[in-house]
């Protein structure tokens, strides 16, 4: 599922760095429906909605652990590791017309596990406990 085929055009969205429970204008049904679901199970501590440049930025985001000063930070880890890893991938394939795209990475620590799913204009990094 490509978050593209279910958003609105980038300018039609509100940074929201700080309210957990802010809607965007523009957000098409289908992803505030995705985004609904994935917050309401048990596992997932937050999920961040994240635009793509430079520097990243929140679009939207649930769960305590996105909040504030702690949120930015995971908001920008989470910028250069797709970028990291996009860079390596373009580098062992040498060849521009031979690359190959990050589509989804998931990344487990021992108290938690991070999804990214990045798209062109957005990523999505989904934060939960697996013990649960």
């Amino acid at each position: 599922m490509s978050l593209s085929a279910q958003s609105a055009p980038s300018h039609t969205f509100t940074s929201q760095s700080n309210a957990s429970t802010s809607h965007s204008v523009g957000m098409s049904p289908e992803l505030e429906q995705t985004l609904s679901l994935l917050s309401s199970h048990r596992s997932v501590l937050g999920y961040m909605l994240l635009s793509r440049g430079h520097p990243v930025s929140i679009i939207r985001h649930s769960g305590v652990v996105f909040e504030g000063e702690k949120g930015k930070k995971y908001a920008g880890v989470i910028g250069k590791i797709v970028e990291t890893v996009q860079s390596g991938l373009d580098e062992i394939s040498g060849n521009e017309n031979d690359s190959d795209d990050v589509k989804f990475m998931r990344i487990r620590t021992k108290r938690h596990e991070i999804m990214i799913s990045p798209d062109g204009r957005y990523l999505l990094a989904v934060l939960h406990d697996p013990s649960t």
